[in-house]
């Protein structure tokens, strides 16, 4: 199945071990990853401002996701359907590349719930389509607790973290 994961899905599962986690190494293990320049772009600035990530970890997620992920082009999409004209790139990405869903946390594009038959999809309601299509997954409610992410399977997900300047948290 092709998904497009928006930005803000992509960045929460760099940022903790929480459901978007789950969802992005699912989508790495079992789909293909439609992403474009545009979404590494934003990708860059939200780990820069948002993550506080340091260059050389931004490095080598971003290049990660480049090995991992299949890139796309864009089709023209109508303004009007979308309220938020900064989330056009991710509509038309999908109609492009003919995706099967969008997966988003970004009420704009939520409350579209449907675009030119490929429906939008926030991290939960994907996580749960995905558990009613594959009972392994049940026992997988809840993120990871495991410390360890890394693994010799490139398609699995090998989060590169940064830690947090001045706390006693990891």
């Amino acid at each position: 199945m092709k998904i497009v994961l928006d930005t803000n899905v992509i960045v929460a599962a760099f940022a903790s071990r929480g459901l978007s986690h789950l969802v992005l190494r699912r989508c790495l293990e079992k789909h293909e990853i439609i992403l474009s320049p545009h979404i590494l772009r934003e990708l860059e600035a939200a780990f820069i401002r948002k993550l506080k990530m340091p260059p050389e970890k931004i490095s080598l997620n971003l290049g990660f996701l480049e090995k991992v992920c299949h890139f796309g082009d864009y089709s023209d999409v109508d303004p009007s359907i979308c309220r938020d004209q900064s989330d056009l790139h991710i509509l038309g990405l999908a109609l492009h590349s003919k995706a099967n869903v969008i997966v988003s946390g970004d009420e704009d594009l939520l409350v579209i719930r449907s675009f030119q038959g490929i429906p939008i999809r926030s991290p939960r309601e994907f996580w749960e389509l995905e558990r009613k299509k594959d009972p392994s997954l049940l026992g997988r409610m809840e993120p990871s607790t495991s410390k360890k992410v890394h693994d010799k399977n490139p398609r699995k997900l090998r989060l590169i973290r940064n830690k947090r300047v001045g706390t006693n948290k990891r």
